[in-house]
This record gives structure tokens, C-alpha cells and sequence, in this order.
């Protein structure tokens, strides 16, 4: 299943980056991004914008799939704390703390290709339904 099947609509941004969902379960995400040239910084490694955007979104994942009814998330606070360089094909690992009835609390980690810690995040979401 793709990001835009997730979520019922395209979701242009993800697609050009290249994630991908290797699983979800009620309230867990898992998502693949390969790193290619134009995502790396100057240094050849994942730039910080692209490990945080792979971020929002397994988190936005993971809280989507805690709520059946719902249909997206926007975020409304995200903190991301970058660890070590990302090499290869990120992965995030995400969960979701608490969803109520309108936000949702998700946390996750980005590792690279060997496991090796990449970021630490945590966000707040409002759910769509």
C-alpha cells in the first residue's frame, strides 16, 4: 500500500521524496526512504530537511492508523533531535502515544541503513476524518 492509498488522496510531497510504507498496524508505522543525490547535503549524507519530513510523516502515519475513522493529520508541533548522519536507505520506526478525539501524539525514531540512530522525534497531530 502506497502513502496516497493510506490516506485516500496524493500526498505529492512524500512521493517525490520516495517513501515508502514496509508496514503499518493500528497505531505503528514503518516507512522506507533511499536516499538519491538530490536529498543529500553537502557532506553525502540524508539532509535534515529529508530526515524531518521523513519524520512528520511516519509519525502523521502512525497516529492515522490509531483512529480508523481517520483520514489525515496536520501537524501541529514537531521536535526532531538529529543523532548522526543518515547514510543509505532510511527507515522510521513510529508509534502512537494517545490519539483523542481531535489530536493525536505520535514518537518514532529514523535509522540508516547499517541501524545506526539517525533522529529522535516526537509530534502532535490533528486528525482529519
Amino acid at each position: 500500500m502506497t502513502l496516497s492509498e493510506l490516506i485516500g488522496r496524493p500526498v505529492p510531497f512524500a512521493e517525490f521524496l520516495g517513501i515508502q510504507i514496509v508496514g503499518n498496524e493500528p497505531g505503528n508505522a514503518r516507512l522506507e526512504l533511499a536516499l538519491r543525490p538530490e536529498l543529500m547535503n553537502s557532506f553525502h549524507d540524508a539532509h535534515g530537511g529529508v530526515v524531518m519530513a521523513l519524520a512528520d510523516v511516519a509519525l502523521a502515519v502512525a497516529a492515522i492508523t490509531q483512529d480508523g475513522s481517520a483520514r489525515g493529520a496536520i501537524t501541529v508541533d514537531l521536535s526532531v533531535s538529529f543523532l548522526g548522519p543518515g547514510k543509505g536507505t532510511l527507515r522510521a520506526e513510529a508509534r502512537c502515544l494517545r490519539a483523542g478525539k481531535s489530536l493525536a501524539f505520535s514518537e518514532g525514531e529514523i535509522l540508516d541503513a547499517g541501524g545506526n540512530l539517525v533522529a529522535k522525534a516526537l509530534g502532535t497531530f490533528k486528525l482529519r476524518r
